[in-house]
């Protein structure tokens, strides 16, 4: 339940930061519809390591980032653009800011808007939820978190932008809650 209700509540803040960054209706369309495959790998992943509910050991790290690889591969099977845009999310998605991430070191706007976007999104929303291996954090916690990461982790840029739209952001997380209640 935790990772179906992920999904969409991370596209509908991908949605609403991507429209921060400028893009038309059409495309921020398309990335509600791309955004929730962003972790289509994790079919991929053993559940053992899914469902762990502490840390990951270094053995069972090496297997869970291959998730977006994998996810990648299943997605680019088709020339829909749709499908397009999901396969590249799910490959950079964990691609850093300072060229720490993963699967390739992608760096700044090497990595595409796109998964920086999502990137931002994600993390949002797993920090301010509760997941098996944590509680979740509060709102002011996560953002602290997430401004401090700027420059490194996510694009500082997008990280303007979500300040921009942070009363959208809190209304759409009230939506999802309320809508899980």
């Amino acid at each position: 339940d935790n990772t179906g209700t992920h999904i969409w509540r991370m596209a509908a803040y991908a949605a609403v930061l991507a429209r921060a960054c400028g893009w038309d209706e059409d495309m921020v369309d398309q990335m509600t519809l791309a955004a929730p495959m962003h972790d289509t790998g994790k079919i991929g992943i053993p559940s053992t390591i899914l469902r762990k509910p502490g840390k990951l050991d270094a053995d069972e790290w090496v297997i869970m980032k291959t998730h977006t690889t994998i996810g990648f591969n299943i997605l680019s099977k088709s020339e829909a653009p749709l499908f397009k845009l999901a396969a590249s999310i799910a490959l950079n998605h964990h691609e850093r800011w300072d060229g720490s991430g993963y699967p390739h070191g992608l760096k700044g706007k090497d990595i595409p808007e796109s998964a920086r976007i999502v990137a931002v999104a994600d993390v949002f929303d797993a920090l301010t939820m509760k997941r098996p291996y944590k509680e979740a954090w509060s709102v002011p916690d996560a953002l602290e978190q997430i401004r401090k990461d700027a420059g490194t982790h996510f694009d500082p840029e997008i990280i303007a932008h979500f300040e921009t739209v942070l009363p959208e952001i809190y209304e759409t997380k009230d939506f999802w809650e309320k809508l899980a209640k």
